[in-house]
């Protein structure tokens, strides 16, 4: 059933919307606004679609395939020819879970790049998130006065064993520092420290490649090794700061290790 439609009816509408200063048309076809306001209201109802985080590269049974983090931490260590590139790398390496675990940002080091000794720790803190910086906080600031007072003021890197801090301050897992490892390794090639002292047990047992606790390897010399075999130097574990503020009587131990180690930094010739 078609309706006719009066001419007359039609011009008087146009007149009407001409006098109103409707001079022209947007579209070939009408546009029943009421239908596509009631669909919009409609999507506003409805929960967003979810959408998956990336995850990192899975193995069989589900882990990380941490070889192929530690073959991209590899390739984009050697490409560095200095600490400042890096840094950098460091910054944008997306192969560590502990990067979107809530880390604010990746805490490399400080210190001068040529120093002779290079303190390894295990990983930053809530105030080395914070601040960019490892050991800043008040277990920093205790190893502070301990350098000081060793006379080592300027003349030691400090970093850790991984580069975005642990959720909850917690100690750092093998595979998280073995994807780290490479990094870390280029930056002991890069500074050429003549010795490392490795703060803590997750330190001292990532670095030497042992098990036994804290308290049996500190003030003990030691050899790292690269995992390639390309460089070897005398390493010195000791207790960590932040143990020695828990347990003051320790810090006869500590200071102990710390003279031993300066004693045998400032031989003429490299210590065997």
């Amino acid at each position: 059933m078609s309706l006719a439609v009066d001419p007359r009816a039609v011009e008087s509408l146009l007149a009407f919307w001409a006098d109103a200063g409707v001079d022209a048309t947007y579209a070939d076809a009408p546009i029943d606004r009421l239908a596509e306001g009631a669909a919009l209201l409609r999507a506003k109802s409805q929960p967003p679609p979810v959408v998956a985080a990336p995850r990192p590269t899975l193995v069989a049974g589900g882990s990380p395939d941490i070889a192929a983090a530690v073959a991209q931490a590899k390739a984009a260590a050697l490409a560095c020819n200095d600490l400042e590139a890096l840094a950098a790398a460091i910054a944008a390496f997306g192969g560590c879970a502990l990067k979107t675990q809530g880390a604010r940002q990746a805490v490399f080091s400080r210190g001068p790049g040529d120093a002779p000794l290079m303190i390894i720790g295990e990983g930053p803190g809530a105030d080395e998130d914070a601040q960019g910086q490892p050991f800043v906080g008040r277990a920093g600031q205790l190893l502070d006065r301990m350098i000081k007072a060793a006379g080592l003021t300027d003349r030691v890197f400090i970093t850790n064993t991984v580069f975005w801090r642990p959720p909850g301050n917690r100690t750092p897992t093998p595979q998280e520092q073995s994807v780290c490892a490479p990094f870390l390794e280029r930056a002991i090639a890069l500074v050429n420290p003549k010795m490392l002292m490795l703060v803590g047990g997750a330190s001292a047992k990532a670095m030497l490649r042992r098990e036994e606790g804290i308290l049996s390897l500190r003030g003990r010399w030691f050899e790292w090794t690269a995992s390639d075999g390309s460089n070897e130097l005398p390493a010195l574990p000791t207790l960590h700061p932040a143990f020695l503020l828990r347990q003051p009587a320790a810090k006869k131990k500590a200071w102990q290790d710390l003279l031993t180690l300066t004693e045998r930094l400032d031989r003429p010739e490299r210590p065997h």
